[in-house]
């Protein structure tokens, strides 16, 4: 918004310049984008009469003109203006004057005449953009008097951005309140007493949409003079306003918004038939714009009728039949509330954005319209004359928005702002702002003005104290913390640490519902009793997932069906499983679970293809299991597992405790959820991975190791990992590692049997260890196998 600052100064006063004052707006949160001056930099103009002018000899389009400055003679001037004319006052450059743009004014003669100085335009002194002739100036005006000081030029544009939530200040008046809060100053409020009718001519109004247009103020004017010309202090205030002056009428409807900041409008009462009805348009109505270019309207859009047909956009733009023209006698001037719900949106649907619509949709007073109504109407009957009837309000009472009054707690305030400003000091602030305040137990109650759309919880008070009290005077305080060192366990294992792993290893993390589809569910875990959900989103995720694996292998069907040859899944959660013992029936339990299909590695120049295997996943799994460094405490054993192929599925155990499962999906569960590739999947529970055995500090033994190998046939039966259990047991402290590195079926090996070709490696710390030392430990662990395996030596 742009407003003169000798304007707002006749209404609020500040001891500051204008950089002062547009800082101490900017900080106040009316951001001044601008300061400009009123009219461009000249010197040497005043008033002047021509007295005479007469066609110019030799140019048809100029004229030799005298004109008094009131001097001992009148100024030869030469003018090419079209309104140049005998007993008009115009504005003059004398010889010496100097114009903006450092514009020079010297004796010159035009086509043979001499020419003593320029009668200006508007334009040229720097008061516009564009002009139609020369400056013509008010009859009354004083002879010799310095243009500058006649327009009182020395002032400044000042243009504020406004914020959406700051409608109260798109009028001075809203404006003047803000500096008057700002400088603890008290403003001079426009006193605007009520227009005595002096005529009984009315008309009636009838709110249709009354949810809309909740207020509707009307009044007639009759018998007014549209030949009156703007007076000149309004044309300049509107000027300097960015507004460019029309005629009388719309000049005082542009005034009352700019001074109050609520839009007005008139209509020519002639073209009224019957009453004014506020109704929405019918659908595709066709509406003629004062801008001569035709709409279409659709039914929410809210328009001003009469009996007969759509007469303005209410709130945006006015029709073109029924505005005001030079032939118009009588007019109806409007006054009304919209609502900013029924307004915002609609000019820019149609390509429109007006002031009106700027301020409607944002948001008027609701009970400011009898104050614009009279000061419009005192305006007008000064200006353009006319008789003044009775103003006709129709209201809805119970649609204009309510009194609010919010609480604001003394202890929050100083919280928020992290400073303490005193008791009497905020009641002041808010009570300048206009808020109806009182304070009582360490908290105040104020009653929000119809005006401040934007206040209406506590935080928004805060702001306002905040703002006014300003910013700069709050001190910069940086924040202290304390440090405060966390109690953790080193043998903890973080759950990252194991994500982390897996994404290492190529998995990508997924993310799915912990409410699944118990079609899925039920292939996977047909023996499971889920938790069915009593208001479920849908039917497809109806029950709480026992395990990870329905929604994984979902995810893995939606990749699949989007080409993915290569898929290696995990994801970390909870499953739910029912059980009384525990709090509200049910187990929450973490675990992390992992899925894999396709190829081991992506197609590459190098390296076979191949498909993943259960030796694969069982690889990753046992680095998962790895980080817990605690090697010896798990055992994984085949094992049938529900959902899963019977002779590729095993059991995860820590401690003899199952902790987890993996192998390969169940054929025919793969056919059932539309799954192309083998898929081999695990699950594990993240309390058997947490913990994590702690490295002990021991001496290297400075001692030789020694490397035994034993080949062994057992039973197929057999399950490698025990032998290598008891081996362990019998080799004792002097056995520091043990690999199985081959196994072997076929020629030489009875059938059902296979062999093992297992090595040992001997150390002890404390001396070398010798022949008869090694053999000893050889021929126990031998014997032992025999006796426990029935395991024999191979040839």
């Amino acid at each position: 918004m742009k407003f003169s600052e000798k304007w707002l100064r006749e209404w609020v006063n500040p001891n500051m310049d204008t950089n002062a004052l547009s800082e101490q707006l900017s900080m106040a949160g009316l951001e001044v984008d601008g300061i400009d001056p009123v009219a461009g930099d000249f010197t040497g103009v005043v008033i002047g009469e021509v007295i005479s002018a007469e066609q110019h000899p030799d140019a048809d389009k100029l004229q030799v003109t005298k004109v008094n400055v009131g001097e001992a003679e009148p100024l030869d001037i030469v003018c090419g203006a079209a309104n140049c004319r005998v007993g008009l006052k115009v504005a003059v450059a004398k010889v010496g004057a100097i114009l903006p743009g450092n514009f020079k004014i010297k004796k010159a003669k035009l086509r043979g005449q001499p020419s003593m100085g320029m009668l200006c335009a508007f334009e040229e002194l720097g008061m516009s953009e564009s002009s139609d002739g020369i400056l013509e100036l008010p009859q009354n005006v004083t002879i010799g008097q310095d243009i500058r000081e006649y327009f009182d030029l020395e002032d400044k544009i000042i243009d504020v951005d406004l914020t959406a939530n700051r409608s109260d200040c798109l009028g001075l008046k809203g404006i003047a309140r803000e500096v008057g809060v700002l400088n603890s100053l008290d403003v001079q409020e426009l006193v605007i007493e009520a227009v005595v009718p002096t005529i009984d001519d009315k008309i009636d109004i009838e709110l249709v949409n009354s949810d809309a247009c909740p207020r509707y103020l009307g009044r007639v004017i009759k018998n007014v003079n549209l030949d009156a010309q703007t007076p000149l202090w309004m044309v300049e205030k509107l000027r300097r306003s960015g507004i460019r002056s029309i005629d009388a009428i719309v000049d005082v409807t542009n005034y009352v918004l700019l001074e109050l900041g609520h839009p007005m409008h008139a209509f020519d009462l002639a073209s009224i038939k019957g009453g004014i009805k506020v109704r929405s348009a019918e659908q595709n109505e066709e509406l003629l714009l004062l801008d001569g270019n035709t709409v279409k309207l659709d039914a929410s859009t809210l328009v001003i009728a009469d009996h007969e047909k759509s007469l303005a956009m209410a709130g945006i733009f006015g029709g073109e039949k029924s505005g005001v023209t030079t032939e118009t006698k009588d007019i109806l001037l409007e006054s009304a509330f919209f609502s900013p719900l029924a307004i915002a949106g609609q000019a820019r649907k149609y390509g429109l954005h007006t002031d009106a619509s700027h301020r409607y949709e944002r948001g008027v007073d609701h009970q400011l319209q009898h104050d614009a109504m009279e000061r419009a109407t005192a305006l007008l009957l000064t200006v353009v004359g006319g008789a003044a009837g009775p103003v006709v309000e129709a209201v809805a009472n119970e649609k204009l928005p309510k009194s609010k009054t919010v609480t604001l707690r003394q202890s929050r305030l100083n919280k928020v702002i992290g400073h303490v400003i005193s008791q009497e000091q905020v009641t002041d602030i808010l009570t300048r702002l206009g808020l109806t305040v009182s304070f009582d137990n360490e908290q105040w109650q104020a009653d929000i003005p119809s005006y401040r759309f934007d206040i209406s919880i506590e935080e928004d008070l805060i702001e306002e104290v905040a703002r006014v009290y300003g910013y700069n005077n709050i001190p910069n305080v940086a924040p202290k913390a304390a440090l405060k060192m966390t109690r953790h366990n080193e043998a903890d294992l973080s759950t990252n640490k194991v994500r982390n792993t897996l994404v290492t290893l190529g998995y990508q993390e997924a993310i799915t519902y912990s409410f699944v589809d118990p079609k899925v569910q039920s292939i996977l875990h047909p023996s499971a009793n889920p938790l069915v959900l009593p208001h479920p989103i849908s039917i497809e995720m109806s029950v709480m997932r026992v395990s990870m694996l329905p929604g994984l292998l979902s995810s893995q069907v939606y990749n699949q069906n989007r080409q993915q040859a290569r898929i290696r899944l995990f994801e970390h959660g909870l499953k739910f499983i029912k059980d009384e013992s525990a709090e509200n029936g049910v187990l929450q339990t973490p675990v992390i679970s992992g899925a894999i299909s396709g190829s081991t590695v992506g197609e590459h120049w190098d390296v076979a293809t191949r498909s993943v295997d259960f030796f694969d996943l069982k690889g990753d799994v046992e680095s998962l299991l790895a980080l817990t460094a605690d090697k010896s405490s798990f055992e994984i054993k085949a094992e049938q597992v529900e959902g899963l192929h019977p002779g590729q599925s095993a059991a995860i155990y820590r401690n003899n405790k199952k902790i987890g499962f993996l192998g390969a999906l169940h054929p025919q569960i793969q056919t059932k959820l539309d799954i192309n590739n083998q898929t081999f999947v695990f699950e594990i529970e993240m309390l058997g991975l947490e913990t994590r055995k702690l490295p002990l500090a021991q001496d290297i033994s400075k001692f030789p190791a020694n490397r035994r190998d034993i080949a062994i046939v057992v039973k197929e039966e057999v399950n490698s990992g025990d032998i290598l259990t008891m081996i362990e047991n019998v080799g004792g402290n002097q056995l520091v590692e043990l690999n199985l590195f081959d196994v072997y079926k076929g020629k030489g090996i009875d059938s059902g049997y296979k062999s093992l070709a297992i090595a040992l490696t001997l150390q002890n710390v404390e001396r070398t260890l010798e022949e008869k030392d090694i053999n000893l430990v050889v021929d126990q662990v031998v014997a032992s196998l025999a006796e426990k395996f029935n395991a024999s030596l191979r040839d």
